[in-house]
């Protein structure tokens, strides 16, 4: 060995390696900085992979005492007992306080959440007249059998259904979505199938035209994986629906946001944020609640979130309390459950003041009368709460009056669906669509008055309505 290769060992600059190939400190600091560089690159570019478990934990503030306590308990066994039972103590005591204190959190939220929207609420004496001009007709489960028979592009299928308002009337509206593994991770969304709310026949629309980020499709043709990367994170995205304005197509997302409370324990509640309106190039809006309603795609459209509003009037049972719920339940309600294959409240209407979600809830237990009618813009989040002061059907008794009247319907072939609150001239309603269990179309409409209990029925809702107001 020459003096020169003694020389360069001895000041370091070229050794990068220990006897028997192992990398020097210096290097392997290198190679680990370069792999940490790599991870956290390809984990940020497909970073909406992980969105479910990170938003979970940043709304779930519950985790810090319970981290904070679990790093006390393996601090105090640390010198006591070794490393390996130090861990294995920590571990146990963060999955004890997590279940411990994950339970009455939730309590907490549910409580704040519910009288959050008593307290924001506005209380009437009475519901906003219905629309005439667009009653609420075709039950989902009928238009999905619509949209399905009128379908004529083999390699795609109709998606999930939601409501959407076309040319200011409201409509079932359906993504092409592709049909198939091939044409899942090939094709893109291809259309919109619209379906109108306001007739008993099938009146069918399919928009056409490929969305570059639409709905059903591969991730890298999808809008969730666009909204992920260009939107908000932090947020939970609720359900997509489609908006056709024109000749655009658009899918709307409207999201919320937790808000955090630190006492008695930490816990979040929900609050809207707004929507992410993703064009049909791809392009993604991020709009403020006020922002959506000011953009011309979303005129008249529905805009705040559908479950926000199930889960915010179902929160108001902690009206009198936590403890009430499982001691005398004074003044305890629940969301009447009503039938309708495939959906549920809140209920989706055109009233003379726009459109806005209905919600029906009963008292707790058995009772199935009429407690409280709750309605919600669709555009601006406002509560309004309509409470019973006499005695009014709830939605399942008035199912259960229908079938009584129509003692010659085979009830084996025929199913009552979406009692939907029809209000007409300060008379309280509740509209019945009777269906055959195929759900292939409309047999006939019922109305049931709510306070009276008679009922009507004829073919068309705006003749039955006609010889309501005597017009």
């Amino acid at each position: 060995m020459s003096d020169s290769d003694d020389d360069r060992r001895s000041d370091g600059s070229e050794d990068r390696v220990l006897s028997g190939g192992v990398p020097t400190p210096g290097r392997r600091t290198g190679v680990l900085v370069a792999l940490g560089v790599l991870v956290l690159t390809v984990v940020w570019l497909l970073r909406p992979l992980f969105h479910g478990v990170v938003y979970g934990l940043y709304a779930t503030p519950t985790l810090v005492p319970v981290v904070v306590l679990a790093a006390l308990v393996l601090r105090a066994l640390w010198g006591r007992t070794g490393p390996k039972a130090a861990l294995q103590g920590g571990a146990i005591a963060a999955v004890v306080l997590f279940f411990a204190l994950s339970m009455p959190a939730g309590y907490f939220a549910g409580e704040k959440l519910g009288k959050r929207t008593l307290d924001g609420s506005e209380t009437v004496d009475a519901l906003d007249e219905s629309d005439p001009e667009n009653p609420r007709i075709v039950p989902r489960s009928v238009a999905d059998r619509f949209a399905s028979n009128t379908l004529n592009f083999p390699q795609y299928r109709v998606g999930d259904s939601d409501v959407t308002v076309y040319n200011g009337t409201p409509h079932w509206s359906y993504p092409l979505s592709p049909d198939g593994t091939f044409n899942y991770l090939t094709k893109r969304q291809h259309g919109t199938v619209l379906v109108d709310m306001t007739e008993k026949s099938a009146s069918v629309r399919t928009v056409e035209g490929d969305l570059d980020r639409g709905i059903g499709t591969a991730p890298y043709n999808n809008y969730r994986w666009k909204v992920l990367r260009q939107g908000q994170y932090l947020v939970d995205y609720h359900d997509p629906f489609m908006v056709v304005d024109g000749d655009d197509q658009y899918v709307a997302v409207p999201y919320t946001k937790p808000n955090f409370h630190w006492w008695p324990l930490p816990h979040t509640t929900p609050e809207w944020g707004g929507v992410a309106l993703v064009h049909k190039d791809g392009t993604v809006e991020d709009l403020s609640p006020a922002e959506a309603r000011e953009h011309s795609a979303l005129a008249g459209q529905r805009l705040y979130p559908f479950e926000l509003t199930r889960r915010s009037v179902a929160a108001t049972k902690y009206r009198n309390g936590i403890l009430n719920t499982f001691t005398s339940h004074e003044e305890e309600i629940e969301l009447a459950a009503v039938p309708g294959e495939g959906n549920d409240q809140p209920f989706t209407v055109m009233t003379e003041d726009g459109i806005a979600y209905v919600v029906a809830v009963e008292p707790y237990g058995e009772a199935q009368g009429l407690r409280e009618v709750w309605s919600v813009d669709a555009r601006t989040g406002e509560y309004e709460r309509f409470p019973v002061e006499g005695s009014l059907l709830g939605p399942r008794k008035a199912t259960d009056f229908v079938r009584q009247a129509a003692r010659t319907t085979d009830w084996d072939r025929f199913d009552p669906s979406e009692p939907i609150p029809v209000v007409v001239d300060d008379t309280f309603y509740w509209e019945v669509r009777v269906v055959p269990t195929d759900s292939s179309g409309i047999s006939y409409v019922a109305f049931v008055n709510a306070e009276s209990m008679e009922i009507y029925g004829n073919e068309s809702v705006r003749v039955v309505q006609g010889n309501r107001t005597g017009n």
